[in-house]
């Protein structure tokens, strides 16, 4: 009855294959024919003498060859392992995942399919609405389902000691940056190292530099966690990578700032404390410690906002891209994407300020000042930079706000248990226990938004979706929403044997109006791939689409 059900209600249906291989091999081809291009660009531009190149590593040795004949062959090997391929995916079973993206014809039906319990046992069918095309992480849709788990307790215990053992190997690198440290493992550079300009460098600049590099490839290792973990989108992934950048400089930036010593002493310190004396403990340490959070204010946020504006490191990595990388006009307008925003590392840095201001605001409210220039240069440079700057990569449904809620109702609360430490260390004591209705509140309106709020974040109601269907019936009576559905969730290798296909939907694209109208025309706009799935995105309103796990 459910299979009859099912046939009926469902437009298309699009089995997920583990193409990943596949993928690999395209992407591969599509870096030789790049090559091709600009070797044939070149012998365009003189005739009179063929390119060529040298087979090795990085054509520095190796038989030296016909280069524009060297890549056409390589090509053609390549097609013909691509069209193996894709006949061997098509055709083993193996390869089809237990996993399929199901459209149906209304957004009634979506919603009823999504949103409830198909079979008794509630572990033979997992429904889920599914991200659009543009912010599904293809790769991931590969790991079986029963791996999640385990994955995602690994990246657990990995990300609790990259959190609490952040300082041991930046502490072995910084014994290294300091005059002891490097003349006893280089002794023969010590009359160097003893001038006195160089001194003062090493002593000055480098312990910090190298704990900088480090903070520069964070975001990059939590990324690659949350892509472990095996979520199925990109959203997904800057949203669990967003909301560990954050626990770690809570823990890093914040209590290690305010706490002498590593996060891993801390860490035992209150392991062995009661628990009423850790808001005594740092809640002594706050006052001491607002001029230093004054100072990083200025340091790392307002500077980092005219860096913003400025945009000095994509300047300096386009023209390095220019000079070493680019063959191609292919290759210059890849050099001249801007990017996103960057969710993952943005967002958990304007929330830590946020949690300055709050834990400050009645301890040092000298420091508010400082947090509301930031707050207003931030929302003055941020508001341009996403209308006229950056791309859209994908469309979440606003699902990053119930993380950003949760985090706002969590620093209000870490400020209240820091003020009640701080004043049961004064002579108001006594009214400590007061205090203690304060996060209470704050907890009960927290449950309060979530039972009220979260469900529009997380759930389609039916009767939004019956008024959107009939309204669409009324208005577009001759829509037809299966020409449009049924190459939505195609995986990107199997829409087209070659790039011309790419460049004329991206072509149609641009024809089509966009979301938000800017005063940028570019052709990675928001209709356009996505970088990470290659997929085109939804022009419809609404997605009538979801995912099902059998």
């Amino acid at each position: 009855m459910f299979l009859v059900l099912f046939l009926i209600f469902c437009i298309c249906m699009q089995v997920v294959y583990n193409a990943n291989k596949l993928s690999k091999l395209v992407n591969e081809k599509k870096k030789l024919q790049n090559w091709l291009d600009y070797y044939q660009l070149k012998l365009s531009r003189n005739p009179s003498k063929r390119p060529s190149k040298k087979t090795g590593f990085l054509g520095l040795w190796g038989n030296r060859v016909d280069a524009i004949d060297f890549y056409t062959s390589e090509i053609e090997r390549l097609l013909k392992e691509i069209s193996s391929e894709r006949d061997t995916i098509t055709s083993n079973p193996k390869s089809i995942m237990p996993a399929a993206f199901v459209s149906f014809r209304t957004r009634w039906n979506a919603a009823v399919c999504a949103q409830t319990q198909q079979s008794r046992n509630p572990t033979l069918w997992l429904t889920e609405w599914a991200p659009e095309p543009r912010d599904i992480c293809w790769d991931n849709l590969a790991i079986p389902y029963v791996s999640l788990t385990i994955r995602r307790l690994v990246v657990a215990v990995a990300f609790f000691f990259l959190t609490f053992f952040f300082m041991i190997p930046i502490a072995f690198v910084q014994s290294l940056a300091n005059i002891e440290g490097i003349e006893k493992a280089v002794p023969f550079l010590k009359p160097v190292i003893e001038v006195k300009f160089i001194k003062s460098f090493i002593q000055g600049f480098l312990p910090g530099i190298a704990l900088k590099i480090f903070l520069i490839f964070l975001p990059t290792i939590l990324m690659i966690m949350s892509k472990f973990e095996g979520f199925n989108s990109i959203s997904a992934l800057e949203r669990r990578s967003a909301t560990r950048y954050y626990i770690f400089q809570f823990v890093n930036v914040f209590l290690g700032s305010i706490i002498t010593g590593t996060a891993f002493q801390q860490l035992d310190k209150f392991i062995h404390q009661s628990a009423n004396e850790i808001p005594k403990t740092i809640g002594v340490s706050i006052p001491m410690k607002a001029t230093f959070f004054i100072t990083y204010i200025m340091v790392d946020g307002w500077a980092g906002v005219a860096g913003e504006i400025l945009r000095l490191k994509p300047l300096i990595i386009y023209h390095l891209k220019n000079f070493f990388l680019v063959k191609t006009e292919k290759d210059r307008e890849d050099a001249m994407d801007p990017g996103t925003l960057g969710f993952n590392t943005g967002e958990p840095q304007i929330q830590l300020y946020f949690l300055l201001g709050l834990v400050y605001a009645v301890v040092s409210p000298i420091l508010l000042p400082f947090i509301i220039v930031f707050f207003g240069l931030a929302y003055v440079v941020y508001r341009h930079q996403i209308i006229n700057v950056y791309n859209q990569e994908y469309e979440s449904a606003a699902a990053f706000w119930p993380d950003v809620h949760g985090r706002i109702i969590t620093a209000l609360i870490i400020s209240q248990l820091l003020l009640m430490g701080l004043l049961s260390t004064k002579e108001a004591a006594q009214s400590t226990p007061l205090l203690i209705t304060l996060p209470v509140l704050t907890i009960w309106f927290h449950r309060f938004c979530k039972g009220c709020y979260e469900p529009a974040f997380i759930r389609y109601p039916l009767q939004e979706a019956m008024m959107k269907d009939t309204l669409e019936r009324a208005t577009e009576p001759n829509l037809n929403l299966k020409s449009f559905l049924q190459n939505a969730y195609i995986h990107p290798v199997f829409k087209g044997e070659d790039d011309s296909e790419n460049e004329a939907a991206a072509e149609e694209c641009e024809k089509e109006p966009a979301v938000v109208p800017t005063k940028r025309q570019s052709r990675r706009n928001t209709p356009l791939p996505s970088k990470y799935s290659g997929s085109s995105s939804s022009s419809l309103p609404d997605d009538t689409q979801k995912m099902l796990r059998p």
